[in-house]
């Protein structure tokens, strides 16, 4: 076991009784390293059957009800939590493995594993509940999380899975007062984040740590494009989980972003390819929202890099279907192709399909927007609007 700064934690190092802790168990991560993969590979059942034989043989421990919940959660991920097919059995495996975590905590308040699944269990649930917008219940879990999360970071320095919960409250923490003014008392009585910090130690957890790690690379991806809007910094990430991760159809679409964010247009024609293909195959993970990411960027470069009208009409049209499949038809991608759509049309002399795409945006664009002034402007010419 590494060395410990002593102001680094609370307790002594020697004082720390970690016999029984599956969490640092090399033979356990040796066991459970093909399974976690498959949590991301979108392999569930395999890594499922893995987990089950864990909770066989340490049927009290929180560790195995936990992963099941984490596999499960990576079934609702790619749908942008439109799915609730899942929900139930979620909340069931994190409210399991908080029953385990809490009776091992009450026999020791320095059980700094226990902590550990508490404060990830409650966020989980946290997290899920404020997907769902019941803010209530996302408070109370998100209270009880940094509760634990307190506790359990005065020993960060025993493993990386210990920095992964204060990384993101470091980050989130003025974030969340900011978007989510009903969680402010929450944080009343913790330390002000940083956010420097917080993403050095979710760098530190996504190259060292073995449970968390993957999770780490989710949130720095997501955080360097969304919040610190530093696709170029995020690409190598997302990058890496996809290659890693070939058939996580999250991942996938991510890569396929980036990259023609960045201009990589070879890399995201191919990655678009491989998405398409597997929606057509079933393959679990890999739905609407992928698929419309998937036919734009192809409708996009067939239009634009091969001059290909047809294919790129072909793909754009693609892209309407799968958006109005998943109900995304307010904006993005599904204005975007309802626009290229347009334009061709009138390029072609088609009147009547560029009127069709064009009402489709005067009824769905901000009026603001310069496609609503487009489209507006196109019909009222031609009086048609």
């Amino acid at each position: 076991m590494k060395t410990v700064e002593l102001d680094t934690v609370g307790v002594m190092p020697s004082a720390i009784d970690t016999k029984g802790w599956l969490l640092l168990d090399k033979d356990i991560q040796l066991e459970l390293d093909g399974a976690v993969n498959n949590i991301y590979n979108f392999k569930y059942e395999r890594a499922e059957k893995q987990f089950r034989s864990l909770r066989r043989r340490y049927p009290n421990h929180p560790m195995p009800y936990f992963l099941l919940g984490l596999s499960t959660w990576w079934k609702i991920v790619p749908t942008n939590f439109q799915s609730s097919q899942y929900d139930k059995n979620f909340l069931a495996y994190m409210d399991t493995s908080i029953t385990k975590a809490q009776k091992l905590f009450d026999v020791d308040n320095n059980n700094y594993e226990a902590s550990f699944f508490l404060s990830a269990a409650h966020g989980f649930t946290a997290r899920m509940h404020g997907e769902r917008h019941d803010w209530r219940k996302a408070t109370v879990s998100s209270r009880r999380s940094l509760n634990f999360l307190k506790k359990s970071q005065e020993a960060n320095d025993l493993s990386p899975e210990f920095q992964f919960g204060q990384a993101l409250f470091n980050y989130y923490a003025v974030w969340i007062g900011e978007n989510y003014p009903l969680l402010k008392p929450v944080l009343l009585f913790f330390p002000k984040g940083n956010k420097k910090v917080g993403l050095q130690q979710l760098r530190s957890v996504a190259n060292n740590g073995f449970y968390t790690a993957t999770e780490a690379r989710v949130y720095l991806m997501r955080i360097l494009k969304n919040e610190e809007n530093n696709a170029e910094e995020a690409l190598p990430v997302v990058r890496q989980l996809a290659t890693s991760f070939p058939d996580n159809g999250y991942f996938q679409r991510f890569y396929a972003l980036l990259a023609y964010d960045q201009g990589d247009f070879a890399d995201c024609e191919r990655v678009s390819r491989e998405i398409l293909d597997k929606i057509n195959k079933g393959m679990p993970g890999y739905e609407g929202i992928s698929g419309r990411y998937a036919s734009y960027f192809l409708g996009y470069l067939m239009q634009n890099r091969y001059r290909d009208l047809a294919k790129a009409k072909d793909y754009y049209q693609r892209c309407i279907v799968f958006s109005e499949s998943t109900g995304d038809t307010s904006g993005g991608f599904y204005l975007f192709a309802n626009m290229n759509l347009a334009r061709l049309a009138v390029r072609d002399k088609d009147s009547n399909a560029a009127k069709r795409y064009y009402a489709v945006i005067v009824d769905k664009a901000d009026r603001k927007s310069e496609q609503y002034r487009e489209a507006r402007a196109w019909l009222k010419k031609n009086k048609l609007g």
